[in-house]
C-alpha cells in the first residue's frame, strides 16, 4: 500500500523563465487577474508579505467544477528558480496527509523556457486518487500566464 508520491509535467513555455519566477516570487495576487481559464480567483497573504520567504498565502481554486481554498507557505529558491508551496490548510486536506506543489523554471539556450510543475504528496487512505487535476490546475496556471506575457 503505497500512499506517497509525486506527480509532475513539463510545460514548454514561450516568455523567460525569469518574468515567471518573478511573479511567483512577488507579485503572485497578478495570477488570477491573468488566469483566463479562470481557475485562479483570488489570493491573498495570511501573514508576511509578498515577497519574503516564509510568507504564507491563501489562494481560491476552480477546478472541475469544484470550488476550494489552498493555505499555503513559501518557499522561495532563487537559484533553482523554484517556488515550493508547503501546504498547511485547505481542501485538498480532505484527502490528502501532505501536499507540497512547486513550480519551478528554467530557461533553454534558444530562448524559450520549461515550467516543472509537480506535487508531493501523501494519501489519507489508498482510495484517494492521484492528485492529477491538481496537476492539470497548475498546469492551466503555467499556460494562461505565458499567454498572457506573450501578449504583453
Amino acid at each position: 500500500m503505497v500512499l506517497q508520491g509525486k506527480v509532475e509535467a513539463d510545460i514548454e513555455i514561450s516568455a523567460p523563465a525569469d518574468k515567471f519566477y518573478n511573479l511567483f516570487k512577488s507579485e503572485a495576487h497578478h495570477v488570477p487577474k491573468t488566469s483566463q481559464t479562470g481557475t485562479i480567483t483570488g489570493v491573498a497573504v495570511h501573514e508576511g508579505d509578498w515577497e519574503t520567504d516564509g510568507s504564507i498565502k491563501i489562494w481560491n481554486y476552480a477546478i472541475e467544477g469544484e470550488v476550494g481554498t489552498f493555505k499555503e507557505k513559501v518557499e522561495l529558491d532563487d537559484v533553482n528558480k523554484a517556488i515550493i508551496l508547503n501546504g498547511l490548510e485547505g481542501d485538498v486536506f480532505q484527502y490528502y496527509k501532505s501536499f507540497k506543489p512547486v513550480y519551478q523554471f528554467t530557461q533553454k539556450n534558444d530562448g524559450s523556457s520549461i515550467a516543472k510543475v509537480s506535487i508531493e504528496y501523501e494519501k489519507l487512505s489508498e482510495e484517494v486518487a492521484d492528485p492529477n487535476k491538481y496537476i492539470r490546475l497548475m498546469t492551466n496556471i503555467v499556460k494562461d500566464l505565458d499567454a498572457h506575457f506573450i501578449k504583453a
